[in-house]
């Protein structure tokens, strides 16, 4: 290791996880933010649907 940009590595690596770990917790932000629902709401509406078409029939 004579080359001391050698050291930069660790630090390069930090800084990739940091990014990632902020893009993913920030991920729940961009979606609310952008209006784009999430599984679980897309689930819900999809039941939501199914019981008013099921109500009508009845």
């Amino acid at each position: 290791m004579s080359n001391p940009l050698w050291m930069l590595v660790p630090w390069l690596v930090f800084a990739l996880a940091a990014g990632i770990k902020f893009w993913r917790l920030t991920s729940l932000f961009r979606k609310h933010l952008l209006g784009i629902p999430s599984r679980t709401e897309r689930l819900r509406q999809m039941l939501e649907r199914i019981w008013e078409k099921d109500q009508q029939v009845v």
